[in-house]
C-alpha cells in the first residue's frame, strides 16, 4: 500500500507549485494566524523555520503550515506544564506500536494528540462497517476503508510531521518481528486470542512493556516485560499457554482463556449478560464509545509514565465510572464547598473558684487575644495576688520562629488583661520576664486598685475585637485616625509605619504575596498553613481559623482546595511556577486603606512582648474607627537572623532575604527596627467572623 494512502505529502514552495499545475487542488492557507498564534506563545519559540505544504491526496487538499518544529511548539502548548517542555521532548521520541484499531483507534489518537510519541506503527486487517461508528471516530465517507488507514489519516490532519506506518493485513507471522521490532512500547488490543498471545511472546523476547485496555468497568493491564522478562503472560491467569499449545485447542477452548483473562467474575452485569447471548441474539460483544474514550485516556497516562520512567508495576486496574458514580449521595460537601453553618458548641472545661474578684474578667480578656494561626499560645496561672502568663512551648510553628511570633501573641493578651484590671479597678504592678529561674513565665500582672482610665476605655473594644480578612474599599486614611493609631502604638513603646494606598502598597503587596507563594511551596511551611483551617465539614474544634473566615468566593473556594494538596505544590515547586499563589494576598493588600507595620527597637523577647501589646493597642483602636484589620504574616517576618531563613525554607532562604529587604526598604525601616507585625487595614461592610477558641479552663493551670 502507498503512503500517500495515509500520509501527507510535506512540500515545500516548487512542490507546491508543480502540483497545482498538474491537478485541481484545494488550497487552506493559514499561516499567517499560525504565526500569530506562535508569537502569542509565553516561552521561547524557536528561529523562523520554512514554512511547508502539506498535501492530503485523499481530501485532495493541501494546508499551508509553519515549519515542523514551531507546528509542534504550538500544538502542543496547551499540555503545559501538565507535561513540560522537557518531558514532552522525551516522550516524542516513543516509538508505540498499536495492534487493532477498533479500541485502538481511540488509543491512537490520544497518543497523537498529547504528542506522547514521534513513531506510531498501526495494524488491523479489517475495514470500517456500519456498526463500528458507535465507537470509532470514523465516518460513512470511510466505510470499508481499513480500519488502521483511517486512524492514520486522522493523525496525519492532526499532526502530519509525525511518523505513523500501517500494516494493512495486520500482525501476522510474516510481519510480526518488523512489527516489534524498536517499539519501545506495545498496546495490544486485538480480538484474536491468536494473536494476542504471539504478539506477548514476541514483545516479551525483546522486553517491550505490553499495555490492554478492556472497556468493560475501564480494566487495564500492564505487563512489564521490560524489568520483568519472565513475567507469565496474562499475568499467569491463562497458565502456560503459549502459540504452540494454543494451535492445538478448539474454539470453546479458546473462548474459555479469554474469560480467563477477561476477569469474568469481575464483568459488569450487562457484559457478563451479553456474553451469554453472543452468537444468539448478538453478533459480539457489545462497547460504548464513552468507555472506550475512557480506555484511550487510561493508556495515554501509562504510556507517559512508562515514557518519562515513573513509577508503572505489571497488574491490572479498574478505573470504573459507574462505581464511582454510585458512591455519590445525595449532598456533597467538600472543603470550601459546604454550606455555611455555625460550629458545634465546645462545653467550657470547669473553672476553679476565682482567688481575686477580677480574675474572671482578666482571664477572658487574656482568652480573647490574638495570635498566629489562633493557636494560643500560653498557658494562664492564677492566685489572690496575681495572674501570670507563661509561654505555651508546644503550640507553635516553623513560621514562629524562636517562639518570637507567640512572645506578639503574649503581649496582646498581656495588654487585654491589663485593661480588664484597670476596668475593675484592680490594676497593679506588671513585669515582663520577672523569674530568670522560670524562663517561660513571659508577664506578671499583680492586682491592685489602680484605674487607668486610657486602658479602661479599651477593655469593651478588647471584647469585641475580630478579624475581617474580607477585600476592602482602598482609600487613604483620614489625618487624625493616623495619627491616633500612631499615638497608641507608641504608648506601648513601639513605632507604627502605615504606608498608605499607592505605589508603595503595590510594591509590599508583591512581596507579601511572593512570601505567600514561598510559604505554598514550602512542604513544612504548607502542611501547618492548612493544620491552622478549620473545613466546614470538620465538626467541631476548639482552635483554628474558619475558612468560612476567609471570605471566599466560589471561584477561590475551588482555587483553596486545589492549593491545599500537597502533591500539587510540589509539582509547581518542582516546576519552579506557582506565581497564581500569590494573587490572592496581593489583591487583598492592595484593596487596604492603609498597611499598618509594628516595629520595636530590639530583637529580644521583651521586645516582641511590647511589639504585641501596641498591636492590641492599635487593633481596638484601628476598630473603634470602623477599620477593618487583618493581620498579615509573610514568611519572613520573624527572621532576624541568615539562619533563620534557612530555617523556614532552605530552598528559598535566598529569596525571602531579598524579599525581606525590599519589604524593609518600601515600608521604610531604619536598621535597628524590628518588624513585631503587620496588618492590613481596611473599609469594609464585611461582617468579621470570631475565630474558635480554647476555654479558661483549658488554659488555666495550676501553680
Amino acid at each position: 500500500m502507498s503512503t500517500e494512502a495515509y500520509r501527507a505529502v510535506l512540500l515545500d514552495e516548487a512542490g507546491l507549485a508543480s502540483l497545482r499545475a498538474g491537478t485541481d487542488v484545494v488550497v487552506l492557507d493559514q499561516r499567517a494566524a499560525q504565526r500569530a498564534d506562535l508569537a502569542e506563545l509565553r516561552e521561547e519559540v524557536p528561529d523562523r523555520e520554512p514554512d511547508v505544504w502539506a498535501f492530503y491526496p485523499w481530501r485532495r487538499t493541501v494546508v499551508g503550515l509553519i515549519g515542523p518544529e514551531a507546528f509542534t511548539r504550538l500544538r502542543l502548548d496547551r499540555n503545559r506544564n501538565k507535561i513540560t517542555a522537557a518531558e514532552q521532548a522525551r516522550l516524542r521520541r516513543l516509538q508505540v506500536g498499536v495492534a487493532g484499531l477498533s479500541v485502538g483507534h481511540a488509543v491512537a489518537h490520544t497518543l497523537a494528540l498529547e504528542g506522547l510519541c514521534g513513531q506510531l506503527r498501526l495494524a488491523d486487517f479489517d475495514g470500517i462497517d456500519v456498526s463500528n461508528l458507535n465507537r470509532i471516530p470514523a465516518t460513512v465517507l470511510d466505510l470499508g476503508v481499513n480500519k488502521a488507514v483511517v486512524a492514520a489519516r486522522r493523525v496525519a490532519e492532526l499532526d502530519p510531521h509525525l511518523d505513523v506506518r500501517v500494516v494493512p493485513q495486520g500482525v501476522t507471522d510474516e510481519v510480526l518481528d518488523e512489527f516489534l521490532d524498536g517499539l519501545d512500547v506495545l498496546v495490544e488490543e486485538a480480538d484474536s486470542l491468536d494473536v494476542k498471545v504471539a504478539l506477548r511472546e514476541g514483545a516479551r523476547r525483546r522486553g517491550i512493556p505490553v499495555l490492554m485496555v478492556t472497556s468493560d468497568r475501564g480494566l487495564l493491564d500492564v505487563e512489564r516485560f521490560d524489568s520483568e522478562p519472565d513475567r507469565p503472560l496474562f499475568h499467569g491467569l491463562v497458565g502456560e499457554l503459549d502459540s504452540e499449545r494454543l494451535c492445538g485447542l478448539a474454539t470453546a477452548d479458546k473462548v474459555t482463556h479469554v474469560m480467563r483473562i477477561l476477569g469474568a467474575a469481575d464483568l459488569s452485569p450487562r457484559i457478563a449478560a451479553s456474553m451469554v447471548e453472543v452468537g444468539r441474539t448478538l453478533s459480539t460483544w457489545p462497547q460504548l464509545c464513552g468507555e472506550v474514550a475512557l480506555g484511550a485516556a487510561t493508556v495515554a497516562a501509562a504510556v507517559r509514565r512508562l515514557g518519562l520512567g515513573r513509577p508503572l508495576g505489571s497488574g491490572r486496574v479498574r478505573i470504573d465510572l459507574d462505581e464511582a458514580l454510585d458512591d455519590l449521595g445525595d449532598a456533597v460537601c467538600g472543603p470550601g464547598t459546604a454550606p455555611d453553618r455555625p460550629a458545634a458548641p465546645v462545653p467550657p472545661a470547669p473553672v476553679p473558684a476565682p482567688a481575686h474578684s477580677a480574675t474572671p474578667a482578666v482571664l477572658e480578656a487574656v482568652r480573647r487575644a490574638p495570635s498566629g494561626g489562633n493557636v494560643q499560645p500560653w498557658h494562664v496561672e492564677s492566685d489572690a495576688d496575681e495572674v501570670r502568663l507563661l509561654l505555651d512551648r508546644e503550640r507553635t510553628t516553623t513560621m514562629d520562629v524562636d517562639h518570637r511570633g507567640s512572645y506578639v501573641a503574649l503581649g496582646a493578651a498581656l495588654f487585654n488583661a491589663r485593661t480588664a484590671a484597670a476596668a475593675a479597678g484592680a490594676l497593679g504592678p506588671v513585669a515582663v520576664f520577672p523569674d530568670p529561674g522560670r524562663p517561660d513565665l513571659v508577664a506578671t500582672l499583680r492586682f491592685g486598685t489602680g484605674h487607668d482610665e486610657r486602658l479602661a476605655a479599651r477593655h469593651p473594644g478588647v471584647l469585641t475585637r475580630a478579624t475581617d480578612r474580607a477585600r476592602g474599599r482602598s482609600r487613604p486614611l483620614e489625618a487624625a485616625a493616623e495619627e491616633a493609631l500612631q499615638q497608641v502604638a507608641a504608648e506601648e513603646g513601639a513605632s507604627l509605619h502605615l504606608v498608605a494606598p499607592g505605589h508603595r502598597l503595590r510594591a509590599a503587596a508583591e512581596v507579601i504575596g511572593a512570601a505567600d507563594r514561598i510559604r505554598f511551596l514550602t512542604p513544612r511551611l504548607h502542611r501547618e498553613m492548612f493544620d491552622e483551617l478549620v473545613w466546614p465539614d470538620a465538626g467541631p474544634a476548639p482552635v483554628g481559623i474558619d475558612v468560612t473566615a476567609l471570605g471566599l468566593d466560589a471561584a477561590d473556594q475551588a482555587k483553596l482546595a486545589i492549593a491545599r494538596r500537597p502533591e500539587v505544590m510540589a509539582l509547581l515547586a518542582e516546576w519552579d511556577r506557582g506565581t497564581a499563589l500569590a494573587e490572592d494576598t496581593h489583591d487583598r493588600v492592595v484593596s487596604s486603606s492603609a498597611l499598618a507595620v509594628m516595629s520595636v527597637p530590639g530583637t529580644c523577647p521583651a521586645d516582641f512582648v511590647r511589639g504585641g501589646a501596641a498591636v492590641e493597642a492599635t487593633w481596638v483602636e484601628a476598630q473603634a474607627r470602623g477599620l477593618a484589620v487583618h493581620p498579615v504574616s509573610p514568611a519572613f517576618l520573624f527572621a532576624v537572623v541568615p539562619d533563620d531563613l534557612r530555617e523556614l525554607s532552605d530552598r528559598y532562604a535566598a529569596e525571602l532575604g531579598e524579599l525581606q529587604a525590599r519589604f524593609r526598604a518600601t515600608v521604610g525601616l531604619d536598621e535597628g527596627e524590628t518588624i513585631a507585625l503587620v496588618l492590613r487595614l481596611s473599609h469594609t461592610d464585611a461582617v468579621p467572623v470570631r475565630s474558635r477558641r480554647r476555654s479558661i479552663g483549658e488554659i488555666l493551670r495550676t501553680a
